[in-house]
């Protein structure tokens, strides 16, 4: 059958099984609109406040469903708002499809009305793009492009199709859904040299990243633990490859991490490292985080092996297949003197860990949450201090429960994550937000309330960009440059104008009392908790530092 370049790109996505887009109309992708809306009982279309929205929003649905998110964009600048959204899923893999519009073909570089190089210019933050010029190519280039997307090491692939293309007219034949591409085998010989580094140490530590939990891993990596006696840290973005209940798990380690998994990691002789990037958060000073210890570096993605850290054993392959062979050959070791270290370590986390008796604190704020919240509810994040009290004091159950923008660190992405995320699942959405990242991309409140998705903001305001301050007060003599916002919002008000629900807390009895009633709603609502501008993100191992330097307490 003949069917026209926006036609064929609707019926290729519901062929291969695309059930939501988010997006924003515009000039040059009215003829995809108009295929959209005959087809509106085909396929979900959710219309953002911004494009950036719809893009974080699309990030959002992939990492909570564990499919592809797809968004769509006009050209120019709707094209343009994609790109901090791209640049996002490119840093933490996370599989998205872009489709942009464009100017015809026969105006392309002649600088027309909202056109854009937007292949150009978003080259750098893909895994592949394509402008798409010939109308009988579409099907087949939408179908590899979603296929790239998923293989491997997921990330953001783009498609610009001009406005001509969208028009013109091909034979169009469904076919089946496309299958990914084949995982890189691994090295048999690799396995048993790690197995031979694995039964030669004596204080074993396995560190899990982002790719450890989108492998969908967790009970091999449990029981792995388990049988070698190796404690278990996490990077930001590897908090949901085991559940936070699990008896080996110490939590995120690093900068900002608990103090028992950064003393692990750093005493440990052997470090089996499993899809992580060994970002400069997560070791600070390079030199002494390999000292006196092997690393073994298990990734799907040979260009992460020994790139930021020397490794004595870089595997590439499938996690779980790879863990799966080596978990076969090795043999069972226990190992109490280094679990009694572990024991100890975890005692002094515990001693020296400060909270203030006296004032609603952000642990007191994320306890209350974890009392209340359903186990499979994905919880997002912004960027800030709260996302770092988030990833130290949130209960992980779950894969695909914790979505953050660990890579880029992209403040004004939780808003949009956390819509994505209650679209896929259905259930209660919770963001953690700061007043500063609220305030980027609070305009998509006004997405959630049209959509009357169950979203509960859990908003700490502490009038502050609460971060930056506490680099300012530990690092540049208390010179606080553009930290202190000085804004008169009223978050509750604000909340009741886009026709959300409004609550403030200040204590630990109206929070309890407003998250209740939050929960109980099923629509969206935000809670602006006040908590005092001076707190701070303890434990800290100070920039380029080592653990000799990390913080409990300051002052």
């Amino acid at each position: 059958m003949k069917l026209t370049g926006a036609q064929i790109l609707i019926e290729t996505l519901i062929e291969q099984g695309v059930d939501t887009i988010f997006g924003y109309p515009g000039g040059s992708v009215l003829d995809i609109y108009d295929e959209l809306y005959k087809n509106a009982d085909r396929i979900n279309h959710v219309i953002s406040a911004h494009e950036q929205g719809a893009a974080h929003a699309a990030e959002g649905y992939a990492r909570a469903s564990g499919r592809l998110g797809v968004v769509l964009a006009t050209s120019g600048p709707g094209a343009t708002n994609l790109v901090t959204g791209i640049a996002d899923a490119n840093l933490d893999s996370t599989p998205l499809l872009a489709i942009t519009g464009n100017v015809g073909t026969a105006v392309l570089g002649s600088d027309g009305f909202q056109e854009v190089d937007i292949v150009g210019v978003t080259y750098p933050i893909v895994k592949h793009s394509y402008q798409v010029k010939d109308v009988t190519k579409l099907a087949d280039t939408i179908r590899e492009a979603m296929q790239i997307a998923q293989s491997g090491r997921p990330g953001p692939v783009l498609i610009d199709i001009p406005k001509d293309v969208q028009l013109a007219s091909t034979d169009f034949e469904n076919k089946e859904k496309v299958a990914l591409f084949d995982n890189p085998p691994y090295d048999e010989e690799l396995i048993d040299k790690a197995v031979e580094m694995i039964a030669q140490s004596k204080r074993p530590f396995i560190y899990c990243g982002g790719g450890a939990a989108k492998e969908r891993c967790c009970h091999d990596i449990m029981a792995f633990s388990e049988k070698i006696d190796a404690p278990i840290g996490t990077s930001m973005m590897g908090l949901a490859s085991i559940p936070a209940s699990f008896k080996n798990g110490l939590g995120m380690c690093g900068m900002h991490g608990h103090y028992a998994s950064t003393a692990a990691m750093y005493e440990s002789d052997l470090i089996i490292a499993m899809g992580v990037r060994f970002s400069d958060r997560a070791t600070g000073d390079k030199k002494k985080f390999s000292l006196d210890k092997k690393i073994i570096h298990i990734d799907i993605d040979p260009a992460e092996i020994s790139k930021n850290i020397s490794v004595n054993l870089g595997i590439t392959g499938d996690l779980k297949e790879v863990l799966a062979a080596i978990n076969e050959k090795t043999s069972e070791s226990k190992k109490p003197e280094w679990m009694a270290k572990i024991d100890e370590f975890r005692k002094y986390e515990e001693e020296n860990t400060y909270i203030s008796p006296n004032k609603l604190t952000p642990y007191d704020i994320i306890d209350a949450v974890n009392a209340i919240k359903d186990e499979y509810s994905p919880v997002s994040t912004d960027v800030g201090q709260h996302q770092l009290w988030t990833s130290q004091r949130n209960k992980v159950h779950h894969s695909k429960t914790f979505i953050t923008s660990g890579g880029l660190g992209t403040m004004g992405f939780g808003m949009g994550a956390a819509i994505g995320a209650a679209v896929a699942t259905g259930k209660t959405s919770i963001l953690y937000t700061g007043d500063g990242s609220f305030g980027m991309n609070l305009n998509e409140l006004a997405t959630a309330v049209s959509q009357n998705l169950p979203l509960v903001v859990v908003l700490f305001n502490n009038g502050v960009l609460g971060n930056v301050r506490q680099w300012q007060t530990m690092f540049y003599g208390e010179r606080y440059s553009q930290t202190t916002l000085n804004r008169k919002t009223d978050f509750v008000k604000l909340a009741e104008a886009f026709g959300a629900k409004g609550f403030r807390a200040d204590d630990k009895d109206s929070l309890n009392e407003a998250l209740k009633e939050a929960f109980a709603s099923k629509s969206p609502c935000v809670v602006e908790c006040i908590i005092d501008k001076d707190e701070m993100v303890l434990p800290m191992i100070p920039p380029g530092k080592s653990i000799d330097s990390l913080l409990m307490r300051f002052r």
